[in-house]
């Protein structure tokens, strides 16, 4: 789960070119156990900007190490707020 928070996070500093903050993690479940030795990506992928804040979502693959065939093992949406130099929100897109 932290591994997603940081991918989630990576994207949403990206789109809001600055400090983000999680505000919340919704509807986690994991389809199947990822064991040691397993090779994970993450996939994260803006789902909505608001005024403040980003929903971003990720999914996790896992790959067996001696297997070609990965699978699927979960997926959440991370909501991001944007965050100004003292730590309030502040809008995703600044106004020029």
């Amino acid at each position: 789960m932290s591994q997603m928070d940081l991918a989630a996070g990576n994207m949403a500093g990206r789109v809001c070119q600055g400090r983000g903050a999680t505000i919340s993690v919704e509807a986690m479940q994991f389809l199947r156990p990822v064991k040691v030795g397993d090779e994970v990506t993450l996939y994260a992928s803006l789902r909505k900007v608001g005024t403040t804040s980003m929903r971003i979502h990720v999914d996790v693959w896992a790959r067996p190490r001696h297997s070609e065939n990965g699978e699927k093992v979960t997926e959440a949406d991370f909501v991001f707020v944007a965050l100004d130099e003292h730590g309030a929100p502040r809008p995703v897109f600044e106004p020029s």
